[in-house]
């Protein structure tokens, strides 16, 4: 059940077969599995790279570790100079 053989769970409107995939995704064909699989990874992955890290922002002479705020200085501060993402202790 928990392989990556998807497995027909049961039949739903009008004759269509939603498949039981990996992590409770279910889907109505494997290539969309395939991208939600994906994608909930991805979201997953992001969710606790922004929990273990923080910006330190020498330019203004900041620490920056709240989620949204964390999340707006990753996208639009880290690429800049004596800006960096570092990991918490």
């Amino acid at each position: 059940m928990w392989n990556n053989d998807p497995e027909i769970e049961w039949e739903g409107e009008r004759g269509k077969n939603w498949l039981y995939y990996i992590k409770d995704i279910i889907a109505a064909n494997v290539p969309s599995a395939v991208f939600l699989a994906s994608y909930m990874r991805t979201i997953d992955f992001y969710a606790h790279f922004y929990s273990s890290v923080e910006i330190l922002d020498l330019q203004k002479n900041i620490i920056i570790k709240e989620g949204n705020k964390l999340k707006t200085a990753i996208d639009k501060r880290a690429g800049l100079p004596f800006v960096f993402v570092v990991g918490k202790n």
